[in-house]
């Protein structure tokens, strides 16, 4: 076991190392950390009363956020510290796996298969790889310890334990709130492989009945945490604006797409392919998709539950899955992505948990089951130790992992948009220009492609195009002070001096206290009075 563990742990950090090299995204890593001037700031008291009040990022994690803080403290803004902080956590959350299932099953190569998926899988790239999600990795390491000490509680009956695995859960759930179906969880377990249930024909259903409701009992501080945590999570997205309103995407279109979705997880699960950091919305499903994923989940659910006897693993992995996805299914939307393959961090351990015990019941009349087993996970867990090797090469930097997603997505405009934005800041305008057209091609509506646009036309000096941009802009938001104060500059070099008088009185009309619109309109007013008296 002892051997395991260490071989586990050495491959997962020798795998990730590689990430140390890259640098912070321009994609959420600049909310989190690079352009957070409470995270800059290390370890203060202000800024650890702000971790734990403050609903940045459309979310309340001041355990995140004190993960970050603690990384700047250490590390500065030298991103291999903070990279390595998360493979560190990623590399922990592996080893509780196999102790976990271990602990649960007693079935040591089982348990070390589900580790070692959740390890080395490339759907898990993304969660590791990117500074931002640390939210990911550590709520993971949370849920996991939460789950070892209830089995350790169950086991042994000791209040301390029940404490101790609520106190862990509430940590996970101040990392991220996807935390909040592991009281469900928890119920699953009981039924497989912890078998408190202990069901029988004799025994009855009503009886059954019975013990559920004790065992859920048992839980009710577990899930009036969790019912906390998401009404905190809904009212800390409402407030930022990141939950798609009706008019956005109906009720009835993301529904589809949580059915549709949930293959696709599959899919990628089981052929981890096309991986990208942002899937866009569909803006309409066939209806034949919607159909056929709705009968294959109902078809897999309900033999699930007809065989939880003699396959308990099945119903116990199967309902894993579908419950600890449920609340990034897209039901109430965040965000305008489809599909997320950090979403699938703790879920995808439900499935290979079906794998791992399904496989040996699938082999146990083959003469040589051991040597084939070893064989097949060897072959697999090869295969997705070099897929994960490629997909973490991906995210080397900001251009190779925004190319790569608009090679495998198409109407992708946030991320033409962010390749611009990359593209923009390395000099290449022309290259800039290209990409911010093509995001506003898909979504007209871009109001910050619109600004990026202008303000790179403007570089170029075609200020005809530009004030069109940035006008544009003012159309989807009258109350840009950037879109205005730029198209003042704009107009003073056209030497149309009323026109840029206009710009910066609308500015101080909005903000009475913007220093440069005073010092820019008191320059164009001495301007235009000189002007005139020449005249």
């Amino acid at each position: 076991m002892f051997l395991l563990l260490i071989a586990l742990a050495v491959v997962t950090f020798s795998v990730y190392s590689q990430v140390g090299n890259n640098p912070f995204l321009n994609f959420d890593d600049d909310i989190y950390v690079t352009n957070n001037q409470h995270v800059a700031g290390g370890i203060t008291a202000s800024n650890i009363i702000w971790a734990f009040t403050a609903i940045e990022a459309n979310n309340w994690h001041p355990v995140t956020w004190l993960s970050h803080i603690s990384d700047v403290e250490l590390f500065g803004m030298n991103p291999r510290g903070h990279h390595y902080t998360s493979v560190v956590l990623h590399t922990i959350s592996a080893l509780l796996v196999l102790l976990l299932f271990f602990r649960l099953t007693g079935a040591l190569w089982q348990s070390a298969f589900v580790a070692a998926m959740f390890s080395l899988h490339p759907l898990h790239v993304e969660s590791v790889a990117w500074v931002a999600e640390r939210k990911d990795v550590l709520s993971a390491m949370f849920c996991f310890l939460t789950l070892i000490f209830y089995s350790e509680y169950v086991s042994r009956k000791k209040t301390s334990l029940y404490i101790i695995s609520l106190l862990t859960f509430l940590l996970g759930l101040m990392s991220k709130s996807m935390l909040v179906t592991i009281p469900i969880i928890m119920l699953l377990l009981d039924y497989w492989p912890l078998n408190r249930y202990r069901y029988n024909d004799r025994q009855g259903l009503q009886q059954t009945l019975l013990t559920l409701s004790t065992h859920i009992k048992e839980k009710i501080p577990f899930f009036v945490f969790s019912l906390l945590s998401a009404f905190i999570t809904i009212y800390a997205q409402y407030k930022g604006g990141a939950m798609a309103s009706l008019t956005s995407f109906s009720f009835r279109l993301r529904s589809e797409n949580a059915l549709i979705t949930y293959l696709k997880y599959i899919e990628k699960i089981i052929w981890p392919h096309d991986l990208a950091i942002l899937y866009p919305f569909p803006s309409s499903i066939p209806a034949w998709q919607v159909i056929c994923s709705l009968l294959i989940l109902l078809t897999i659910s309900i033999t699930a539950i007809r065989n939880w006897r003699e396959y308990p693993y099945i119903a116990a992995g199967w309902f894993w899955f579908l419950i600890t996805l449920a609340p990034v299914i897209g039901i109430i939307q965040v965000g305008g992505q489809s599909m997320a393959d950090r979403y699938t961090y703790i879920p995808a351990t439900g499935l290979f948990i079906i794998v791992a015990w399904g496989a040996s019941d699938l082999t146990k009349r083959l003469k040589h089951q051991e040597s084939v087993l070893a064989l097949l996970a060897a072959m697999a867990l090869v295969t997705v130790t070099v897929l994960t090797w490629q997909q973490l090469d991906y995210w080397r930097d900001n251009i190779s992992l925004f190319r790569h997603t608009l090679q495998v997505t198409t109407g992708n405009s946030v991320i033409h948009y962010n390749l611009g934005h990359t593209l923009h800041d390395k000099g290449d305008l022309d290259g800039a220009i290209l990409e911010y057209k093509e995001a506003l091609r898909i979504n007209p509506n871009n109001t910050d492609a619109h600004f990026n646009l202008g303000l790179a036309l403007q570089k170029k000096g075609n200020l005809d195009d530009s004030i069109r941009e940035y006008r544009m802009t003012l159309q989807l938001k009258p109350d840009d002070t950037e879109a205005h104060f730029n198209l003042g500059l704009v107009f003073t070099k056209k030497g149309e001096l009323d026109a840029a008088i206009s710009e910066y009185r609308e500015i101080l009309r909005i903000n009475p206290y913007n220093r440069y619109a005073v010092n820019n309109l008191e320059y164009i007013l001495g301007r235009k009075k000189l002007q005139d008296e020449t005249k």
